[in-house]
């Protein structure tokens, strides 16, 4: 169904034409979104189409315009005559879209018909709300009636109920009749009058149905013969089935419906049986076009542009706007309206109002009016540029300046109410629309107020002249040492007093923040504290910067900043914070003596920002007695602490030293102990051996000290020594290796460190002790005497303790074979061996052996672990035999069982009618089954599927065939199928472009075509073939043809032509392609 789209530019326009004169419609239509080229129709009424009316009377043309892409349609009556006069309609449609406008034509001088049967018409009242909906007559001008001679009156009645519907329309026009519908309701009544009797039809349509457009409608009628077929036609011409029409056919009721109606529905319609037919007639209503925004009334003044605005409900909607009851149109309005289209909004624009333009304008649709007032004043004087104020500075110059917009007016200037003289300095210009008051060598006095007054209206400009003197920072830090650089004492107070001059009175500005980041970052604090610790005090020519009680935080770079409208002066200084540096840190004891120890400590964070001096150190002893180390200053940060008593506890402290003063003592250190570390354990001997372990025992050391003993440390050659002291003096070193000597050694360890080793005179051999043999056994664990099944993808890991001494070696084996898998994995201990599988696979099925032995005397156990998973759908399922409602079904067994046994089948079935499965047997044993209970007349399809202990296979074996339960007695004979003919001749759906490219750039033509078989391309230029030339290169991709030539020059100008050939025709396409040379940047200069 084609969709209705807003396809023209230009539509045709109702007009009045004179008899005998000729007149022109025109229409235009944009093809730029368009995939082929539109047909046009142009029709009188609802269904009479002028094309085959064409001659000396129509005329028809049309043009396209390839730059702008619209076509151009236009439609000459020659000579207009009475019977011209009606409704019109074009319609445009190209493929999935389309459009349509009407219009009328009224005739000057027409005389009254001799027939007035519009007369009745018009005072019908039968045909309800559609009497007036075609009644055209109202819209023609009135005229005064004139004398004519009487003729013989025609009974127009029989000569329409003898006609074809399709002959309606051009009765009613020879005889003056321009209400269709109410004519069309009439003839129904009188056909019931006298109705005839009909062989092939029990039941007729009406005469007539009216439907709303975009709605459905349906005509239905009723055949004598229940296997009669109908034809459905439309204005003479048969109708397809499609989407649109629909075809119903059930028992003696035929039914055509129509969906979606739109105007090209508007119809003629025709049921055919055989020789007789049945007719009617569709008409299409439109729903009237509402106005959802109404006109807004305009207050302007002379020579304005004015823009009178309505929304409708529909787009493309006609829209007739009046002033003052007489009709604004494109041929009576000139140059002074314009109308305007955007979708739903209609504007009225008038370029330039004037006092004739005042009065009231409406806007019209056929379902509603609006209506708006425009006033019109005369201009005032207008200010195009008023005078602003100004800030000069001494001995500059200062130029007033205003825009009028009459520049004839004349006006005074004054100053602070007084008139200004012009003198040397002082001058006054009027130039057109602009006054300047200039000034030279501006002066204190010359400040004030300055008004222009033109002569003659009441209105005045003001202005201020304001004199500036720059602003100036008197910054005196001469005393302070470094430049701009002022020290202060933390705790003690800063008071900064800077005079500042300037006028007006400078704005003042203290900022804290680095220049650079300031510049760069925009960072930086603005201080406008008046009170605090920190504030800024201001008075008229001096600002004092306080800072009471200097804190580290208040260190930095400080700028003032003073600004008046004469510009700005800035200053920076640096404030320095100095302090007693902060305690040390990180104050620790490195090693100690027997009466002495190392101190080492951090110099501070902080150094008050003085350098440090040194640090004078105390200690503190276990009766918490303070002692001074050293009494003059000690710069480095390590201490050799002498003359200490050994076995006393020990804190140390350190103080750091500046210009400022002492800081605070640091954080006291660990308490620490001088003492010394003990001699060497005594009488160390080996007290027993075995296969892995050692016995050692041995004495305290004979030197002990204040330190006491912690414990003692056993160490060997080949491992290193255990982590933890000892506190005994014995120890049994454990998983040494047999047959090793090794060497050991016992330290004796303190707080001071470690004494020296007591060693062993000679190596101690570990030996095997033989006479304590067990003989290997495994226990195998109750679950695994059985086989294990196991699923696809599970984790295996089985735990099988064993005994034996001395320890028995372990081996696997896998159906007799040594185990090599690499996905399976295994881990013996002293007691037990672990058989691990990440990820059960199927080839991990299988016997799998465990054996251990010692020496000659071993044991073994079989383990059997079967993995297995879903089973594979059965094969070869097929319907065997239908009888009744029974089908028999069979199968056999799937490929894959899963590595185990199939335990059952399911078996579903479905109706081909709603694809539905249904259960119909579960965990059937057997690979057949009779389903029975099936429906007479439904066609039935069958799926199995094969379970073992896992479960349903994943995918089901399906039926081959289906089973048909057919009905008794009847048989279904299959209409034959009519292959369609899909043989067409060559025929170009695009046409080739002209072009115009630049010699040396590659450029390519292209087209589109359609036909079957499918064509040969032949490309030529100037009608000369061309062949297998490198230069150019063909495409064809599914009828898109493109020609490229590649980097043309000035002789590949010319015309192209591209031509399709198969069996039933040929059909060619052409076009003009014209090659620039390329201008030289010299040449387009000169151009």
């Amino acid at each position: 169904m084609s969709e209705l789209t807003g396809l023209f530019v230009l539509k045709p326009e109702s007009v009045t034409a004179t008899k005998g004169k000729d007149i022109t419609f025109v229409a235009k239509v944009d093809s730029s979104n368009l995939l082929r080229k539109p047909a046009m129709k142009w029709l009188k009424g609802k269904w009479l189409d002028l094309g085959s009316k064409a001659g000396k009377h129509l005329q028809f043309k049309e043009s396209y315009d390839r730059n702008t892409k619209i076509y151009t349609y236009e439609m000459s009556i020659i000579k207009v005559v009475d019977g011209d006069a009606g409704g019109y309609r074009c319609e445009v449609t190209s493929k999935d879209k389309c459009d349509s406008c009407t219009f009328e034509v009224s005739v000057q001088g027409r005389t009254p018909p001799w027939f007035r049967i519009s007369h009745v018409f018009r005072h019908i009242g039968d045909a309800g709300e559609d009497a007036g909906d075609l009644d055209f007559s109202a819209l023609l001008k009135k005229r005064e009636k004139k004398q004519q001679q009487v003729k013989e009156e025609v009974d127009v009645w029989e000569i329409l109920k003898e006609a074809r519907p399709c002959d309606y329309e051009k009765i009613a026009f020879e005889y003056g009749i321009t209400d269709l519908r109410g004519m069309l309701k009439r003839l129904k009544k009188m056909k019931k009058v006298e109705p005839k009797k009909s062989d092939a039809f029990l039941r007729k349509m009406d005469s007539a149905y009216s439907v709303d457009k975009g709605k459905r409608i349906q005509l239905s009628v009723e055949v004598t013969d229940p296997n009669a077929q109908v034809k459905w036609l439309k204005n003479g011409q048969e109708i397809k089935p499609s989407a649109k029409y629909v075809f119903e056919s059930v028992g003696n009721k035929r039914t055509l419906t129509i969906n979606k109606c739109n105007l090209s529905d508007d119809a003629a319609y025709e049921c055919v049986v055989g020789e007789e037919k049945s007719f009617t007639e569709v008409f299409v209503k439109e729903p009237p076009v509402t106005i959802t925004k109404l006109l807004d009334d305009v207050h302007t003044v002379v020579g304005e542009k004015v823009e009178f605005e309505v929304e409708v409900s529909e787009e493309g909607a006609s829209v007739k706007w009046m002033k003052d009851g007489v009709e604004l149109n494109r041929e009576t309005a000139g140059s002074k309206y314009r109308f305007k289209k955007d979708g739903k909004r209609h504007i009225l624009i008038i370029n330039e109002a004037t006092k004739e333009d005042i009065g009231k304008y409406y806007a019209f649709t056929n379902g509603g009016e609006s209506q708006a007032e425009l006033e019109v004043e005369d201009k005032e004087l207008e200010v195009l540029q008023s005078i602003a104020d100004l800030t000069v500075k001494a001995a500059e110059q200062a130029v007033f300046k205003c825009e009028v917009s009459d520049e004839k007016v004349t006006g005074k200037w004054f100053k602070d109410g007084v008139e200004v003289q012009p003198s040397d300095r002082i001058k006054m210009t009027h130039i057109g629309r602009t006054h300047k008051l200039t000034i030279d060598d501006v002066k204190q006095s010359d400040a004030g107020d300055y008004t222009f007054v033109p002569d003659g209206y009441a209105l005045s400009l003001s202005a201020k002249l304001n004199f500036l003197d720059p602003p100036k920072i008197h910054l005196d830090t001469s005393g302070t040492g470094n430049k701009n650089t002022i020290t202060v004492v933390a705790g003690n107070k800063l008071r900064l007093d800077v005079e500042i001059t300037g006028e007006p009175a400078p704005t003042v500005c203290w900022m804290k923040g680095d220049t650079v980041r300031e510049n760069k970052e925009g960072f930086a604090h603005t201080l406008e504290h008046t009170s605090g610790r920190v504030r800024v005090e201001t008075r008229k020519t001096l600002s004092s910067f306080v800072i009471e009680g200097a804190e580290k935080e208040d260190e930095g770079h400080y700028s003032i900043t003073v600004t008046n409208p004469a510009g700005e002066d800035k200053a920076e200084l640096f404030i320095k914070i100095v302090d007693v540096p902060n305690p040390p840190e990180n104050v620790k004891c490195t090693s100690v003596g027997e009466d002495s120890a190392i101190i080492t400590w951090d110099p501070p964070a902080f150094d008050g920002g003085v350098p440090i001096k040194g640090a004078p150190e105390t200690h503190t002893a276990s009766n918490f007695r303070i002692h001074s180390l050293n009494f003059d200053v000690y710069e480095s940060t390590t201490y050799d602490a002498k003359k200490m008593i050994e076995g006393v506890l020990y804190e140390m402290r350190v103080f750091a030293v500046n210009g400022i003063g002492i800081s605070q003592p640091s954080a006291n250190s660990k308490p620490f102990m001088p003492i010394a570390p003990t001699s060497e354990p005594t009488r160390l001997t080996v007290d027993d051996v075995t296969d892995t372990t050692c016995a050692l025992k041995w004495r305290p050391p004979e030197k002990i000290g204040a330190g006491g003993i912690d414990g003692y440390i056993i160490e060997y050659c080949k491992e290193g020594t255990n982590e933890e002291p000892v506190s005994k003096n014995q120890y049994r070193v454990k998983g040494l290796p047999v047959g090793e000597k090794m060497l050991f050694r016992v330290v004796a360890v303190n707080i001071a460190g470690r004494s020296p080793p007591a060693t062993l005179g000679q190596a101690v051999t570990i030996r095997e002790i033989m006479g304590q043999r067990h003989h290997p056994k495994i226990r195998l664990p109750r679950q695994l005497r059985t086989k294990l099944i196991v699923r696809v993808g599970e984790k295996v890991n089985l735990v099988i303790p064993f005994q034996g001494k001395p320890r028995p070696i372990v081996t696997w084996f896998k159906d007799g074979a040594l185990l090599e898998d690499n996905t399976v994995g295994t881990r013996t201990s002293d007691k037990d061996t672990i058989l691990f599988i990440r990820t059960a696979e199927r080839s991990h099925s299988g016997k799998y052996t465990l054996s251990v032995q010692i020496e000659n005397m071993s044991d073994s156990a079989d383990i059997h672990i079967q993995v297995v998973e879903k089973p594979g759908p059965p094969i070869d399922v097929h319907v065997t035999e239908v009888w009744g409602f029974n089908v028999a079904l069979e199968w056999k067994p799937p490929k894959d069982d899963g590595n185990c046994e199939i335990i059952g089948y399911t078996i579903q079935k479905a109706d081909m009618k709603t694809k539905e499965w249904f259960l119909v047997y579960e965990h059937n044993r057997r690979p057949s089954c009779t389903v029975s209970d099936l429906v007479m007349g439904n066609e039935y399809s069958f799926r199995v599927y094969s379970e073992n202990i896992c479960g349903l296979s994943d995918e089901p074996g399906r039926s081959k065939n289906t089973a048909i339960i057919t009905k008794t007695g009847l048989v279904h004979n299959r209409a034959p199928f009519k292959e369609k003919d899909i043989s067409s001749s060559p025929k170009f759906t695009a046409p080739l472009v002209d072009r115009s490219v630049v010699a040396g750039y590659s450029a390519a033509i292209s087209c589109a075509v359609r036909g079957f078989p499918k064509p040969k391309i032949v490309w030529m230029k100037n009608n000369m073939i061309i062949g297998e030339d490198p230069k150019y290169l063909m495409q064809n991709k599914q009828g898109v043809l493109t020609l490229n030539i590649r980097k043309p020059s000035l002789f590949d100008g010319g015309r192209y032509s591209c031509r399709a050939i198969n069996d039933l025709g040929q059909d060619e396409v052409e076009c003009k392609l014209e090659v620039r040379a390329v201008q030289e940047k010299g040449e387009e200069a000169k151009k």
